[in-house]
């Protein structure tokens, strides 16, 4: 535990039931991303997690221990959290306690998961998908240049792993059209779940996105199901 004294975590959920399918989990947050998706709704995290009061690792183990009969897993999420160097340590004292551990990634770390699944330190993974799988595509939505291969090595290998996940895509109306969303799906070859996610106007990276309407749920519905049709095939 004293090695993770030191951790910064800028927010912490006790208890979440839409975070991890079918668990009751814990969400811990850690500031910083290498990606600014314009439509993040975490921007905080992103911009200036130096005004965000630090939330101790020991008080959060303390609350996971009173609750212990009732919290399934913990979920490590951000920003992005496997900037984390410690990550690898916090999921195996988590573990250790006697907790399931997920993982929220943008996929842009693949040596890291490949780490994390091959040592068995994490249960449950959600990778985002941006966009369609192409440089320009992706450059565009998270200012992010040359990430691409990281990304798709990470599609690769949860593709291939035993480890339970899903791939998630935040759907924006300036960004992803139906043609998108399909592609994505067609791209993501051998996936067993897309999860469409609908963007949310509020506190976003961009305010300038704050007045953009999202898809409304019956558009969500049709090509959540339009995914699952291509995923099956």
């Amino acid at each position: 535990m004293e090695s993770l004294a030191s951790l910064s975590i800028k927010g912490f959920i006790e208890a979440s039931f839409v975070d991890w399918p079918g668990k009751l989990c814990s969400v811990i947050f850690f500031p910083r991303c290498n990606f600014r998706c314009r439509y993040c709704h975490n921007g905080p995290l992103l911009t200036n997690p130096d005004l965000l009061q630090d939330i101790p690792f020991s008080h959060i183990m303390n609350y996971l221990q009173r609750e212990r009969a009732w919290i399934d897993g913990v979920c490590l999420s951000g920003g992005e959290a496997t900037l984390q160097p410690k990550l690898p340590d916090i999921f195996a004292y988590i573990k250790a306690q006697g907790f399931l551990t997920k993982l929220d990634t943008n996929g842009s770390n693949s040596e890291l998961l490949r780490r994390l699944i091959d040592e068995r330190l994490v249960d449950y993974v959600a990778m985002d998908v941006k966009a369609v799988l192409d440089e320009r595509s992706y450059c565009a939505i998270t200012q992010s240049a040359s990430v691409l291969e990281e990304v798709k090595q990470s599609i690769r290998i949860l593709i291939d792993s035993p480890v339970e996940h899903e791939f998630r895509l935040t759907v924006v109306p300036s960004y992803h059209g139906p043609d998108e969303i399909l592609q994505v799906a067609r791209d993501l070859n051998g996936a067993s779940r897309l999860r469409i996610q609908n963007f949310n106007p509020a506190s976003v990276l961009d305010s300038s996105l704050e007045s953009l309407k999202p898809f409304d749920d019956d558009f969500i519905d049709r090509y959540q199901q339009q995914v699952n049709t291509i995923l099956a095939h």
